[in-house]
Order: structure tokens, then sequence, then C-alpha cells
């Protein structure tokens, strides 16, 4: 097994890791970019067939070079994956793809970052940047469901096809289980279960709303963080509930036959329990009820009891050169859409360079 000492890893070659060595390499810092994929964007060729980006083109481009094509269309999975693997071309990143974390621990005032392959990385700064929050969060009472009820999270669906015949709950009603249930009302009866996340009011691709947006846009940005009370306020249901609906709207849904129901809370004699105290017979369960932790291969404490590391805008002080990117609400409404991480990978930059003096050049 070799080992190679560099200055920072940044584990994660998704949106949030690009623009972190965009930064980095502008200020013309050593570093690589650990992905498990075996191309850049891989992580958005696995999501389900028929995604479309939440936010319009113009809202998608990462620092330095914009989205290519029209700016209110909403990009699909594909378009958006060879963004991101154009944009890491066309910034010269050193990304490794096909190349997994399976450790990140500290000693002797290293960093040690240990990969599937023979290849170790001794660093005075890691970026976690994905691979954090991937797991399925499956509700204790899924296992109670009926064998004879198909059940699916949204991290492995990719089309009605994979459903039986039947009427499906989707449960959670957050911007992806709307995006599935739209869908699922092509083929299927479809109840959505889940309090309403609330929504942008405007249709974003639409003319009237061209001028809203942005400012919509700098809201989420600059006066929904953590340093004001109104994202104080907001951030605990925006961590519960998931970011309001943007693309995808309520009377969409509705017109297309999607029936609201209450929240699920268990099930009784294999079929899912609703608040309001109904039983729904259903032959498909969806759960769009979103990722928790996997924290198995960081090996520090700096996490609570829920999983969650302690830092503030992605800067962990108990565990210097340790940095996070790509969180929900880490730092705005915006920290973990398209939009919202290069200005936090700026700041995350500021602070690492800050904190790592640069090394002279050999001549």
């Amino acid at each position: 097994m070799s080992t190679e000492r560099i200055e920072t890893v940044i584990v994660g070659g998704g949106q949030a890791g690009l623009a972190t060595g965009y930064h980095l390499a502008r200020q013309g810092r050593p570093f690589v970019i650990l992905d498990a994929g075996e191309r850049v964007g891989d992580a958005w060729r696995g999501r389900w067939d028929s995604l479309r980006l939440f936010s319009p083109a113009k809202f998608d481009g990462l620092p330095g070079l914009p989205y290519p094509g029209s700016a209110w269309s909403f990009p699909t999975r594909d378009e958006f994956a060879d963004y991101l693997q154009e944009y890491a071309a066309w910034a010269e990143l050193p990304v490794r793809t096909g190349t997994a974390v399976r450790r990140v621990s500290f000693e002797d005032g290293r960093y040690t970052v240990e990969t599937d392959g023979d290849q170790t990385y001794q660093a005075e700064n890691v970026v976690i940047a994905a691979g954090y929050d991937r797991l399925p969060n499956l509700p204790t009472f899924a296992p109670e469901l009926a064998a004879s009820t198909t059940q699916i999270h949204a991290h492995d669906y990719r089309n009605p096809g994979q459903l039986q015949e039947g009427p499906v709950l989707v449960v959670g009603a957050g911007n992806s289980g709307a995006d599935i249930a739209l869908e699922l009302a092509g083929t299927h009866e479809v109840f959505l279960s889940g309090p309403h996340p609330g929504q942008v009011p405007w249709r974003v691709e639409r003319r009237p709303a061209h001028f809203f947006v942005p400012a919509i846009s700098f809201l989420f940005r600059h006066l929904m963080t953590v340093r004001t009370p109104i994202g104080r306020k907001i951030r605990p249901k925006v961590l519960a509930h998931g970011s309001p609906l943007i693309r995808v709207k309520s009377a969409d849904l509705k017109a297309a036959g999607v029936q609201r129901v209450a929240r699920t809370t268990g099930v009784r004699e294999g079929q899912p329990v609703l608040a309001d105290g109904t039983t729904p017979n259903v032959a498909n369960v969806v759960w769009c009820t979103g990722f928790r932790p996997d924290i198995s291969w960081i090996d520090l404490p700096v996490f609570d009891t829920n999983g969650e590391p302690d830092q503030y805008r992605g800067v962990v002080d108990s565990q210097p050169g340790l940095y996070f990117i790509g969180r929900l609400f880490q730092y705005s409404m915006a920290s973990s859409m398209i939009q919202g991480v290069g200005p936090d990978a700026e700041y995350l930059v500021r602070h690492l360079t800050a904190r790592t003096p640069a090394r002279p050049v050999s001549v």
C-alpha cells in the first residue's frame, strides 16, 4: 500500500466537492478530489430516470462556468451529470474516480484517508463533501408492512415499472416525494403522505416570475441563514421536512389526481396507518423519507448523538483542518442547493488557506 502526502483531500466529486476544488485551485493550493463513481456525476446518474432539477438552469452553474442552455429550463438528471463532468475537465480539477474512501482518522497532527484500493493519503485538511448521509432513512415500522406490499426507498426508485399494479402511498411530501408522486400518478392511484413543506409561490420558469426568482435566491443565500432570526426560526422545519417545493406545485399534484393524506405513523395488519387513524389500502409504498448519516468511516469525535457534525459554516473548531460542505441548511437555506455550494465553498477555502500557510515553491 502506498501513501501520498498532500495538503488537502476532498471526499466527494459532486457539486460541493468540485466547487471547493475550484476555489482551492484558484489559490494554487495542492489537493485531490476522491470520488467513488466511475465518472464524475455518477451519483446523479444513479437517481430516478425522469428526475429534473428543482431549480432553473440559471441557478445550476458552479463557480466560473454558468450552466449552458436555456436559463429557465430544468436540466435532466443526465444533463446535469454531464455538466459536472465537463466542469471538472474545464477547471482541470484533480478528480480520482473509482476511489471510495473507507476511513478518515487523525493522528500525530495529520489526517489519514484510507481508500478501498491500495492508496492512502496523509493530509493537513480533509473536506467531507459527499458520502456522509446516503443511508436510506426508513421508519422502524417499515418491516411490518405486508409481504405482498412492494416498498422501495427513493434512493432505489428509478421508474413506475418497479411497482406492481394498485394504489401507491408516497411517504414524504418534499421535493423528491412530490416529483415521484406526480410521475406515478400517470400509471397508479397515488396518496401523498406528510406535512406540506411550503412552496415557492410562482412558476419560476414563466416570465412574470423572472424578476422574483433572483430575489428569492438572494433571500435563500443571505437572509435565511443561521446568523439571522428568521433563518434560525425556519431551520428546524427545513431540517425536519425539507426545502419548500420549487418546480412541482400543489396545484400540479391536485390536477394529476394525487391525494394528500396525513402523516404515516405506523402499520396495522400489514397496512400503513395515518395520523388521522385511517388505513389506506395500498399495494405499494415509496419511502421519500430522506437519508441518515453514515459516520462509521469518519473516525473522529466530532458528532452529536444524532450523527450531526459540530460545525459552523462547515468549519469544525474542535478538529482543526476538518470541514463539511453541502449539508442541508449548513449555513443558509441554499447550502444543500447547487446555487449555494459555491458561496459556502468560497468561505470554507478562505478559512482553510488562512490556517494552512502556503509552502514556498522550490526553484
